[in-house]
């Protein structure tokens, strides 16, 4: 199964809570840390709203 691999590239500091909330979900904590995450919608639902804080790649 193809997975996400996740990287935080802005801050979540004046962001909404709620993008706040999702970040920590994902299991970003700051710049720079990379998480990989199965390819299902729950995810993509949470990476489209962090979209512009994140950058996401497609691995195998």
């Amino acid at each position: 199964m193809a997975q996400l691999k996740v990287q935080q590239m802005k801050s979540s500091i004046g962001r909404k809570a709620n993008q706040r909330e999702t970040l920590r979900s994902l299991g970003l904590k700051r710049i720079g840390d990379v998480v990989v995450k199965e390819d299902r919608p729950e995810i993509r639902g949470m990476v489209h709203t962090v979209r512009h804080l994140v950058t996401v790649e497609e691995v195998d």
